[in-house]
């Protein structure tokens, strides 16, 4: 059961897929727009081009003919999709989950429109003179984030009204793709926000991972641990809406659902048709499957009977400090000597000033809490020059 993937995006998430794709005996051709991208590293083909120019698109699809389309990135020509789709390409999850959830606002219109799935209040913006419109309807504080972005680039919170014209420069410096447009959100009062790592299948149930919390900064991920201790009642709305919005994008594969967890109960935020960074923590083998090796396994037709979690996990990321156009490494000794941990190195061929590395893992039976502040240990012996 070989299978010619093409992966359409290639960091350290493509490059964990590509891996747990490799030991199951696939045939990988990575795709980014920079050569030597984490994921090209152990792929068998790469290609380097524009993933927004829907021509090039044609041309490495013609070229290769894949049996299945992986994309890990939102920049990307989605509309092709369907042609692929159509013409007997296997796209992940689907043609209209990849061009949905590409765009925040396809997204959140699907959930508030069509499926009626609680969100926070919000309102589009295109221009400066619209965002302002937008806060106004939105209130103070509240969220703007571009359209099209990943890893928390271009989110900010606006405090104060001398705050939207830097909020707007920020987005659109931040958005990914070609598209010029924000989202703005009402702040939320919630108690904590989890990722409901959701497993869509060919033939077989809908699963779900234990539900993993993290901590934001800067609107990126900074630790992530799993199991998130929340009320039995709350995990069983958020199973709902995960399986009632994965259910209408159709397709298999992991689904990164984020939620806003209030004493009122779960409010839907986001969702990736991929991997997710919070999910890095899987890593440590807290479930009998790391998230990635869920993806192969269900985009792939292989059945998964159950999710089981094998022990309690946490994650913290490895950043660097300041621009390099070849990062250089030390601490490997000194993280080392911390029992039940590890560490991965992304790959990346150049850093800047908070750019993710790396990440840095602990297992084990204690609490969540205690674990995080020892993956946080062992990511601080770890730095970038």
């Amino acid at each position: 059961m070989k299978k010619k993937i093409l992966l359409l995006g290639s960091g350290e998430l493509g490059k964990e897929f590509v891996i747990a794709c490799q030991r199951l005996g696939q045939y990988i051709i990575a795709v980014d727009n920079y050569f030597d991208a984490p994921a090209m590293q152990v792929s068998n083909e790469f290609e380097v081009i524009n993933m927004l120019d829907g021509d090039e698109l044609d041309r490495i699809v013609k070229k290769h003919n894949p049996d299945i389309i992986v994309p890990e990135v939102e920049s990307i020509r989605t509309e092709r999709f369907y042609d692929y789709e159509n013409n007997g390409i296997q796209v992940v999850p689907s043609a209209k989950a990849a061009n949905y959830t590409m765009n925040r606002k396809s997204i959140r219109d699907l959930a508030v429109n069509e499926l009626n799935i609680k969100t926070a209040k919000y309102k589009y913006a295109k221009s400066l003179d619209e965002l302002r419109n937008a806060v106004d309807y939105c209130g103070i504080p509240c969220v703007v984030k571009p359209l099209m972005s990943s890893s928390g680039k271009g989110q900010s919170t606006i405090k104060k009204y001398e705050e939207i014209e830097d909020s707007w420069n920020y987005a659109i410096e931040g958005s990914r793709g070609d598209l010029v447009e924000v989202i703005v959100e009402e702040f939320v009062n919630f108690d904590y926000e989890i990722t409901l790592l959701t497993l869509t299948q060919q033939n077989g149930n809908t699963l779900f991972c234990p539900p993993i919390g993290h901590r934001q900064e800067r609107g990126d991920y900074q630790e992530s641990w799993q199991p998130m201790d929340m009320n039995e009642r709350h995990l069983n709305s958020a199973q709902e809406i995960a399986a009632k919005i994965t259910k209408s994008l159709k397709g298999s594969g992991i689904w990164g659902v984020e939620f806003f967890i209030s004493k009122n109960g779960p409010i839907f935020s986001e969702l990736s048709p991929r991997p997710h960074d919070t999910g890095m923590v899987t890593l440590a083998s807290t479930q009998n499957f790391s998230e990635f090796e869920l993806h192969a396994r269900a985009i792939l037709g292989i059945p998964v009977l159950e999710i089981t979690l094998l022990k309690n996990g946490a994650s913290a990321v490895i950043l660097a400090e300041k621009n390099s156009k070849n990062p250089l490494f030390s601490g490997f000794k000194k993280a080392a000597c911390f029992k039940n941990t590890d560490y991965k190195i992304f790959g990346k061929t150049s850093s800047r000033p908070f750019r993710r590395m790396g990440v840095a893992l602990s297992y084990g039976t204690e609490s969540v809490d205690f674990l995080v502040k020892k993956a946080k240990q062992v990511a601080s012996c770890i730095k970038v020059s």
